[in-house]
């Protein structure tokens, strides 16, 4: 199964929430992230990196843009809003089958990942404790369904 992590600049939720699941090497998983306004190979936000590593995660990363080979391998491609689900669903039609929130594909509802971008390092670990609860759910449900 590969999933798709999508965000805006790909150097806070998208990349946390791809190390999250990442760390949890569960067989059979691949994770990739991506920003639908992303630069090319920036790194981690600092406080993005210091929060995982506070919890012992460690993630190597260079930013990357939304492209059409990544839509194409990815199974499942989540979004951490619903402004994302939408620039992917008006730019990549053909793969709207598999585009969701990460909320809504888990739970059913439409509610947005918090943007911790500019915030200080409490902001980032709030992020991460939504991130990490919506992937621990994540994984029961992909345990489910294989």
């Amino acid at each position: 199964m590969n999933i798709y992590f999508v965000c805006t600049g790909n150097t806070c939720r998208s990349p946390m929430a791809a190390a999250i699941l990442a760390h949890k090497n569960i067989k059979g998983i691949a994770v990739k992230s991506a920003g639908v306004y992303a630069g090319e190979g920036e790194p981690i936000s600092h406080y993005a990196q210091m929060t995982l590593v506070q919890k012992q995660i460690f993630a190597a990363h260079a930013s990357s843009q939304v492209n059409e080979v990544d839509l194409e391998w990815a199974d499942i491609i989540l979004t951490m809003t619903t402004r994302h689900k939408q620039l992917l669903v008006q730019g990549y039609s053909e793969y709207m089958s598999k585009i969701y929130t990460l909320n809504e594909y888990i739970f059913g509802q439409a509610e947005d990942v918090m943007d911790p971008y500019g915030g200080d390092l409490s902001i980032y670990e709030q992020t991460y404790v939504q991130l990490a609860a919506a992937i621990d759910q994540l994984v029961i449900k992909l345990q489910k369904e294989v």
